[in-house]
């Protein structure tokens, strides 16, 4: 893939006592500007692929690259260029919205100035800015989202990371994250998707990679994908074919 600002090559995490690997052997290359859908059921390694991907946890065998730059020997540089919106809510319940984004303004080095500013301007964009004031305790779960997506946004990064950011949420939120991830898109802003919501993969990802059991099942833009199932009406119907039927918990 030309232009590839991420470079994954044999990716493998086993937990102890697991029964097999969480991630394995999996490679993968992410071109600057691609909206990068990791798709797969429950427990399929898309977690643990986000966490390596944000230095947070190291792999086994394997290396990721982003930037050029090895994420294991230079994590402390890579997340200053990411922004990351985890599965778990990071934020501080007993803190303000305000107090909250504050906090991690500082935390990406901005001076006072660029962080109000940017506070203000994703306040608006994200319906909440008449919740400035209000502890992230009293918030709703579409709000806590809203405003954990704007955490990782504020540095403006180059490349962003977002592992299930419509979980759990009211529709109205999802379709504001989702229309709001568009206008990054049109910018040409790399996006990294995990999901398992398949309406909004399709709605947004310009490449997909299918992973279950950990692997690597198929990769590449949603038509070619589509195209390598002729019997797939949708992708949910390429999903269930890829990944079966059974039930994940």
């Amino acid at each position: 893939m030309n232009n590839a600002i991420v470079q994954i090559e044999g990716l493998t995490k086993h937990y102890k006592g697991a029964a097999q690997p969480a991630v394995s052997n999996l490679s993968l290359q992410i071109s600057e500007g691609a909206v990068y859908g990791l798709l797969g059921p429950n427990g399929a390694g898309k977690s643990t692929m986000v966490m390596m991907l944000c230095g947070l946890m190291k792999p086994d065998t394997g290396s990721v690259s982003i930037f050029g730059k090895n994420v294991s020997d230079e994590g402390a540089y890579v997340r200053q260029q990411i922004g990351v919106a985890p599965q778990e809510i990071a934020l501080f319940p007993t803190l303000t919205a305000y107090e909250n984004l504050f906090y991690f303004g500082r935390m990406y080095g901005l001076k006072s100035s660029e962080i109000k500013e940017s506070i203000g301007h994703y306040l608006h964009t994200f319906g909440l800015t008449d919740k400035a004031q209000k502890k992230v305790m009293t918030f709703s779960g579409g709000m806590k989202r809203r405003l954990n997506l704007i955490a990782a946004l504020l540095h403006h990064p180059r490349l962003l990371i977002l592992d299930e950011p419509t979980a759990g949420v009211d529709v109205q939120s999802r379709n504001m994250v989702v229309d709001f991830l568009q206008t990054l898109k049109a910018k040409g802003i790399t996006i990294i998707y995990s999901s398992h919501f398949l309406e909004e993969a399709e709605k947004l990802c310009t490449h997909l990679a299918v992973v279950d059991e950990g692997k690597l099942v198929v990769t590449g833009t949603p038509n070619h994908v589509m195209e390598q199932h002729p019997d797939c009406r949708s992708l949910e119907d390429l999903f269930i074919k890829l990944t079966g039927k059974n039930i994940r918990d």
